[in-house]
């Protein structure tokens, strides 16, 4: 028996059309070119002539094609990813390490996944289970500091690692870093050809902070100086942390004459907390930041810092993996970038 038809109803709606997905195919027929050169010039950017890269990307803008990495990394045992761990994506002492290690990576046609970590270990070990699941080409880590459990993952993931901003002789497999301890040792040496001689350090509670505030405090005991006062703030650091730390310094020490921040940013709120008190620096208090930042040439009085070049370990860092990706030998497995101490008129 068929079903009556309703005279108020319109006529019977069709399927929804759905849009077809763009291929290879019509990237390569748009600009002219074969398939081939369109996956060269998606995975291979720099093996492409650029007259032949810039047709494919127009005739990629165009179609909206966007290639199917999973099926490619299949073929090619390669996801044309690398992941990077930094501790937290506020801290602008980083940023230069990611925006170079980002242009590096899409010059030889890999993109970067970034994670962040936290200062906690037992976060950058979920992170890393994540990651390494992922199977990316290569993973930049933050520090030399892991558990036991993300040791063993990461030695047994057979994937090239490279570890950054710190040093050690004995890598998990590559780095690309500076020494913290020298650091440390520097900036107090540098304080006290300055004639200071009562200071102090404000840093971050994390490792790396920790380490350079050891060595500090360790060269200043070899000096012969009074003891050194720490005061530890949460990490990331902030600039009313800088502040409040000043101010529990001075009250423990009013006659402290110079402090060593762990950042920029404690250093700008010292330099802040300073002025509100009447506190001239750097002709009562000598002041050494962290970082070199941007504005710390434009803070009055310019802020004295140790300046990392974070664009070198980031680009550094890419080199090492894409060498290790595609099968070639970096040379050397530890790269030391050094550091600097920007004099200017803090101190």
């Amino acid at each position: 028996m068929t079903a009556p038809t309703d005279p108020k109803a319109g006529p019977p709606s069709s399927p929804p059309v759905r849009p077809r997905r763009a291929t290879v195919n019509d990237v390569a027929s748009l600009a002219g070119v074969s398939a081939m050169t369109v996956s060269r010039a998606v995975n291979k950017p720099d093996q492409v002539p650029a007259a032949t890269l810039a047709k494919v990307r127009h005739a990629i803008a165009m179609t909206g094609y966007v290639p199917n990495l999973l099926a490619g990394g299949l073929r090619s045992n390669k996801s044309r990813l690398v992941a990077a761990v930094i501790p937290t994506l506020s801290g602008p002492v980083f940023l230069e390490t990611v925006e170079s290690l980002t242009a590096a990576l899409a010059a030889k046609g890999y993109q970067l996944m970034l994670g962040q970590s936290g200062y906690a270990h037992s976060r950058e070990d979920d992170l890393l289970g994540a990651i390494i699941g992922r199977r990316p080409d290569g993973i930049v880590l933050t520090g030399i500091t892991h558990t036991p459990e993300g040791r063993q993952r990461l030695l047994a993931s057979g994937i090239p690692i490279v570890e950054t901003w710190d040093i050690t002789p004995t890598p998990l497999d590559m780095l690309v870093g500076f020494s913290h301890v020298e650091v440390g040792r520097s900036v107090c040496r540098y304080l006290h050809e300055k004639g200071r001689r009562r200071m102090a350090l404000i840093g971050g509670d994390d490792e790396r902070s920790h380490r350079r505030c050891e060595a500090f405090v360790q060269c200043a005991r070899e000096l012969g100086l009074p003891e050194v006062k720490v005061h530890l703030v949460p990490a990331p650091t902030t600039l009313a942390s800088g502040r409040a730390g000043l101010r529990d310094l001075l009250a423990a020490d009013p006659a402290l004459d110079a402090i060593f921040c762990s950042s920029d940013l404690l250093a700008l709120g010292v330099l802040i907390e300073a002025q509100s008190q009447g506190i001239d620096v750097p002709g009562r208090l000598g002041l050494i930041g962290f970082g070199d930042l941007s504005m710390a040439k434009d803070l009055h009085p310019a802020l004295t810092t140790v300046r990392v070049d974070g664009s070198r370990i980031g680009e550094q860092a890419a080199r090492c993996i894409v060498t290790r990706a595609e099968g070639g030998d970096v040379g050397e497995r530890v790269i030391d970038i050094g550091f600097s101490i920007v004099e200017r008129a803090s101190v």
